[in-house]
C-alpha cells in the first residue's frame, strides 16, 4: 500500500501543477510552486504543498486564489484520476525553502566574519 500511496501522490503533484499553470485563470495567483503532496493512508485527503516566490503580498494574493479555485482543482483531479474516491485537497503553504535560505544566509555571515 505505501507504493500505491507513493504513486499517487507523484501523480497528483504532477497533475495539480498542471491543473495551476494551465487551467487556473486566477489573476491572484503568483508564481507558484507545488512542492509535494501528502496524502492518508486511506487516500481520502491530500496535503498540497507550495511555494510561491514573490513579496509576503503576493504569497497572501496566491493562497486566497488556492483556496477559491480549490473545488475546481478537485473536480478537475476526478476527471483525470481513476480512484474510488476524490481525494479532498488542502492546499499549505510551505515555509521549507525560507527556512533554508535564511540558514544559508546566517552561515554566509558566520563564514565570512570567521575568515577575517
Amino acid at each position: 500500500m505505501k507504493y500505491r500511496r507513493q504513486r499517487v501522490q507523484d501523480f497528483l503533484r504532477e497533475e495539480i501543477s498542471t491543473i495551476i499553470q494551465q487551467e487556473i485563470k486566477d489573476p491572484g495567483l503568483g508564481f507558484i510552486t507545488i512542492i509535494d503532496v501528502k496524502m492518508t493512508e486511506d487516500l481520502k485527503y491530500a496535503k498540497v504543498y507550495y511555494s510561491v516566490y514573490g513579496s509576503d503580498e503576493e504569497k497572501e494574493r496566491t493562497a486566497q486564489a488556492l483556496k477559491r479555485a480549490t473545488n475546481y482543482v478537485k473536480h478537475l483531479v476526478g476527471d483525470r484520476v481513476r480512484m474510488k474516491y476524490t481525494p479532498d485537497i488542502t492546499f499549505v503553504y510551505d515555509t521549507d525553502q525560507e527556512k533554508a535560505a535564511r540558514i544559508d544566509e546566517i552561515l554566509k555571515k558566520v563564514g565570512n566574519v570567521s575568515e577575517d
